[in-house]
């Protein structure tokens, strides 16, 4: 008889989720003190907002991943902090 593992997709979804958010946080912080240096640079302030959202959209993609190969190579974007 096969005990082979069954994993839960859906809790390894939550589990991928739950470590892209906290992988994410000290680079959210990061962007939040670089924006506090460009308050005065509209341009500046818009391109530190994109690249937040890009980090926030991250363990969304999480989603529509089917396989834990796929979970376990998730990463978040590269923004430059």
């Amino acid at each position: 008889m096969d005990m082979g593992i069954t994993v839960n997709i859906n809790k390894a979804k939550d589990i991928t989720k739950d470590r892209l958010r906290a992988e994410r946080k000290p680079l959210l912080e990061k962007l939040d003190i670089e924006q506090m240096k460009v308050l005065n640079d509209t341009d500046a302030i818009n391109a530190i907002d994109a690249l937040k959202q890009q980090l926030r959209d991250a363990p969304a993609s999480v989603d529509s991943m089917t396989t834990v190969e796929q979970l376990k190579a998730a990463t978040l974007p590269d923004v430059g902090v």
